[in-house]
Order: structure tokens, then C-alpha cells, then sequence
């Protein structure tokens, strides 16, 4: 795929002189970091697929025309591709373009009707998993055992009540975690909405129920694992031996699958983001006001968080309720 820096010579500077090439490619290091790493590769990995598929047909992908962009994109809808996929793909052959300095065409409407026509056929409406209920994180809790369950038990836990998102989670470090009189203060160093690091903290006070309780459980992992800095949640192999390197994000949905099942619930329900969703749910139903549950999701878009709790108020002023 090109790259963003090495666009930087041909696009801005055309003769570079030896002495300005070093300050050149530190200038190049920050625009790669313009984009997530997550993002840098999702991108990458779209565009090595759509290069494949032009070398097989004997067409070129950079500059591609609209109509061969076009005949991808309805491929990838054709062989069963969700439209946040489709759409993340054009993305990514758009960046392709913009980083090797070509021209792109972002609203040619052969591209454009293309790509509203899948969104209506294939519709737009996301499969969201199942939010972890207050009653439901309590039978996870209960069901764990095994060498991880004191992990587990924290993770599920300060998840639940941090409202956090998978990647923070894993993120977390020793460093970031604080205990005071009220609870837990947690630092966030960089998050989805905060992607230049400017950094935040939640706080997460004590439960009424010790055996549900984020603090004593944080505290509890922690003297277990013996972990003074680096990673707090740290990758444990079969035999209970703690690792130093963290876990991932797939792994976070995968304490939740195996908690669940062990609780007798349908693991294919939920996930990682189940942790996040159940909070919001559950604080919506408990009446505590939007503002306040954004404080803790770290939401900044009302519209946004408003469909984290939505399910929450269905049965809330029902129009229906009482009416035979």
C-alpha cells in the first residue's frame, strides 16, 4: 500500500536536499501516526485485497477507475460482505490514492449509486450483541472458577462499572489505576473519541455487594498477579502461570463468551462491548439521567448514547401498557 510518508517527498518537497531529509522523515513518522494502528492496518489489509483482485482481472489499481471500484464493491456485497465493510474498503482504496497522491473522485456518482444501492439492499442496521444486565453480570460472576477466575472477576467487573471500551481495557496499566477512600480512579490515556491522547479518568466507587464489587476485585487481581507496573490484565496460560504481556481485545470478548456459557446463558449473545452497553442499560433503568451515564461511557455524541439506552425505555411511558 503507499505510504502517507512516502507521498511526502514527490508531493511536497520534489528535490529534498540530504540535509533536510532527516527532518523530512520525522515529519513523515507523525503522519503515520495521523491514524490509528488499527486503522493503518485495517487499511492495508483492504487495499492488498483490492490490488489482488485487480492483478487477477488485468486492471490497475492505482489510479483505478470509478467503474472498476465500482465492480469491487458490488463483488464484496455479492459474496455476502456487510456494508461497514464495503464501506471501510472504499476507505481504504481512497487512502491508497490520497497517500500515493493521486487524484480521487470521492462523490463520482458511478461509486456513490453503487454504495447507496448495497446500503438498501443489504440494509445498515448494525448486529448489535446483548448487553450484559445487572442480574446477567451476576451470574457470570458467580459461574467463574479455574486458573484465570480472579482476572476474570476484575476484568468483568471494573468492564462493567468503567463502562469501557475492549481496547482501554487491555490499555490499562498499573501506572493508570489509583485506589482512594471512595473507590477506584481510573486513568484513561487514550481511548475511540480521544484518538490524540489527551487522557481521562473515571472513577469507580465501592459495591454495596463485596462479591460484585470493580475496587475489591481490581485490588484482589492485582496482589494475585503481583503486578507492580506494566499491563493489568495479563495473559494466564493452562497451567494458572501469569504472563507479562497484556491481553488483547479479542481476548476480553472471549472471557465474556466462556463466562457466560459457563452461567447457562447463550455466549453467542454477547461479547466485549456487552460490558459497555449493560452498564448504560442498566444505569437508564436504575433512572440515572444521560449526562451522567456519558460522564462514565465517555460519550461525547448525545445521539450516540441515546441508542445505548433506547432498549432500556422501551416498557418506560408505554403507550401500550394497560390498554386491554
Amino acid at each position: 500500500m503507499p505510504s502517507d510518508a512516502a507521498a511526502l517527498v514527490p508531493a511536497v518537497l520534489p528535490c529534498v536536499p540530504d540535509a533536510l531529509r532527516p527532518e523530512l522523515e520525522a515529519a513523515a513518522g507523525y503522519v503515520a501516526d495521523a491514524k490509528a494502528a488499527s486503522t493503518r492496518r485495517a487499511y492495508a489489509a483492504d487495499w492488498s485485497a483490492f490490488t489482488a483482485w485487480c492483478d487477477e482481472r488485468g486492471v490497475a489499481p492505482l489510479p483505478a477507475e470509478p467503474a472498476i471500484v465500482a465492480a469491487y464493491l458490488a463483488g464484496l456485497a455479492d459474496h455476502g460482505r456487510k456494508v461497514s465493510s464495503i464501506e471501510r474498503a472504499l476507505a481504504g482504496i481512497a487512502h491508497a490514492h490520497r497517500a500515493a497522491g493521486q487524484p480521487w473522485q470521492k462523490g463520482h456518482p458511478g461509486v456513490r449509486e453503487v454504495v447507496k444501492g448495497i446500503r438498501r439492499t443489504l440494509g445498515v442496521a448494525p448486529t448489535q450483541k446483548a448487553p450484559v444486565t445487572d442480574d446477567e453480570l451476576r451470574a457470570l460472576v458467580a459461574a467463574l472458577d479455574g486458573p484465570a477466575a480472579v482476572r476474570d472477576r476484575a476484568l468483568l467487573l471494573v468492564g462493567w462499572f468503567g463502562a469501557f471500551r475492549r481496547s482501554e481495557l487491555v490499555a490499562l496499566t498499573v501506572a493508570d489505576v489509583t485506589f482512594a477512600a471512595e473507590g477506584l480512579i481510573v486513568r484513561v490515556r487514550r481511548s475511540k473519541v480521544d484518538q490524540e491522547g489527551k487522557g481521562s479518568a473515571k472513577g469507580l466507587p465501592f459495591a454495596g455487594d463485596p462479591s460484585l464489587c470493580p475496587v475489591r476485585a481490581l485490588r484482589g487481581w492485582l496482589e494475585v498477579s503481583g503486578a507492580t507496573d506494566g499491563p493489568v490484565f495479563r495473559r494466564i496460560d493452562k497451567a494458572g502461570n501469569i504472563g507479562a504481556a497484556a491481553l488483547t481485545g479479542a481476548a476480553v470478548a472471549l472471557v465474556v463468551k466462556r463466562a457466560a456459557e459457563s452461567a447457562g446463558l447463550d455466549a453467542e449473545r454477547f461479547a466485549g462491548h456487552s460490558l459497555r452497553a449493560g452498564f448504560a442499560t442498566t444505569a437508564a433503568k436504575r433512572g440515572r439521567d444521560l449526562s451522567s451515564i456519558m460522564r462514565q461511557t465517555g460519550h461525547k455524541s448525545e445521539r450516540v448514547a441515546r441508542g445505548y439506552v433506547r432498549h432500556a425505555n422501551l416498557f418506560t411511558a408505554n403507550a401500550a401498557a394497560g390498554l386491554l
